[in-house]
């Protein structure tokens, strides 16, 4: 079976085709793991940079690559970076020409990075979502017969010089085809129109989709945000603006304060005309003095609420069962702006409990096990050579080609050089364990998940 998660080579038709695809995956992921290596090493190996590690122009083996290819800190490879966004085509860090560069949101290492990304990344990402419904819908049943209402935004976008594309990952994936492609999908039909999601205001992006979402209200199984804290914005922003939404559905017109043409007549085509017993079953839920339970009751077949509530965003937790009336809490996939890591094979499971299996298809991936007493590497000198090419280089650092270390601010550079040499393949970790996340991808972008461990709670492969 082709490792590469183009839907047309293996275009899933239901629930068990894809499930089907996941066990394959996991049952054979070292088989994949190292498919996935040497694809990547054959493609790039004429890349400027992974050919200094290749003195006779021969294709890395696995071996070779571990022991020559150097775990090196953002700011060694900047200068490709910025040679890259400057507009040079040659090359340098992978064989496939860069599309755009997906900026980081900061918030691992306190800065934005430029990662560069290649066309089908988008197919790998469009992979991993098909996934994910199917997956819930062994805990919760008829999920494909119903909608949901997820409240999505894109971000602002700029150039480089060299004319490429900067921007968020998720606005790179809502503005592709491959997005739009999903919605022909039943598993994956939103209550708000694509026009909504890509509306650049997201004032009245927020206020469509709100709308959108109150005037199909009966259709709506699933409700979610990427993060808590923006789906709990989404409350607060009925909760500020539900009398004119109040005023649409009654007389079937939207709010002059949209303005985006793309949206407004999106909007128009789910709010074909007024709706009075609507506006006044929402009008008197709102009204009341408690929000206790207030999304049960404006979406009464709502089955869970999907967003991230792992890690900072656990602190909304409370509030979100206030809001849903305990509605189960899901965290889907693991992921992050430079790479789709995988999915959680139990959805339902509480907040605290959630585990993530990864997909050996996705990238190539490493570990490096965290010592017990101090919840980071093993430090021990190992005195290589300042002078040497494998050389490590900065905290957080990053093994090109994608190849990225994260010993976290508090490790020492030695620290980082010792755990390099303890880095484990995904099917060598030991259960119970805490591990740093080393990843190779295919495009050569950069991974920045600094202080984010983990724990191998069992094997699922």
């Amino acid at each position: 079976m082709d490792i590469q998660p183009s839907m047309s080579n293996h275009e899933c038709n239901g629930t068990v085709d894809r499930l089907e695809m996941i066990e394959y995956l996991t049952t054979n992921a070292r088989k994949v793991q190292n498919q996935v290596l040497s694809k990547i090493l054959t493609r790039n190996a004429k890349t400027e940079y992974l050919s200094r590690f290749s003195s006779d122009g021969r294709v890395l083996d696995k071996a070779s690559f571990k022991r020559l290819v150097p775990v090196v800190g953002y700011e060694d490879i900047e200068p490709y970076i910025k040679r890259i966004a400057n507009g040079d085509k040659s090359p340098i860090l992978c064989a496939e020409p860069i599309s755009e560069f997906l900026t980081s949101s900061g918030t691992s290492a306190g800065e934005r990075k430029l990662m560069p990304t290649i066309p089908e990344e988008l197919e790998r990402k469009k992979f991993l979502y098909s996934l994910l419904m199917p997956v819930m819908n062994q805990y919760v049943k008829g999920l494909d017969k119903g909608k949901g209402l997820y409240f999505l935004f894109i971000k602002a976008e700029t150039k480089t010089p060299g004319g490429l594309l900067a921007r968020p990952v998720l606005t790179s994936y809502y503005k592709s085809s491959q997005f739009r492609d999903m919605a022909g999908d039943p598993f994956n039909v939103y209550t708000s129109p694509t026009e909504t999601i890509l509306c650049p205001d997201a004032y009245q992006s927020m206020y469509c989709q709100m709308l959108c979402g109150l005037l199909l209200h009966e259709d709506v199984l699933r409700m979610g945000a990427v993060f808590a804290s923006g789906f709990l914005r989404a409350i607060k922003f009925l909760e500020e603006n539900w009398q004119e939404l109040c005023d649409d559905i009654r007389r079937g017109e939207l709010s002059s304060k949209v303005t985006d043409v793309a949206s407004r007549e999106a909007v128009m085509r789910v709010l074909k005309q007024g709706d009075e017993r609507l506006a006044e079953r929402v009008k008197k839920e709102c009204e009341k003095e408690s929000w206790q339970g207030i999304i049960s009751r404006l979406w009464p077949k709502v089955k869970y609420i999907e967003v991230v509530v792992t890690g900072t965003m656990s602190q909304y937790i409370p509030t979100l069962d206030h809001y849903s009336g305990g509605l189960p809490l899901v965290c889907t996939m693991y992921a992050s702006s430079e790479c789709y890591f995988g999915l959680n094979l139990k959805p339902m499971a509480r907040p605290s409990e959630v585990s993530y299996t990864i997909l050996p298809n996705m990238g190539y991936f490493e570990f490096i096990p965290m010592s017990r007493d101090h919840g980071r590497c093993h430090t021990m000198s190992l005195n290589r050579d300042q002078g040497d090419p494998r050389k490590v280089a900065k905290q957080n650092g990053i093994h090109e080609n994608g190849r990225s270390c994260n010993a976290g601010h508090d490790a020492h550079v030695d620290g980082i050089d010792a755990c390099v040499e303890e880095l484990l393949d995904l099917t060598d970790l030991s259960v119970g364990e805490e591990y740093e996340l080393v990843v190779t991808t295919y495009a050569g972008h950069l991974l920045g998940l600094s202080r984010q461990h983990s724990k191998v709670s069992r094997a699922l492969f």
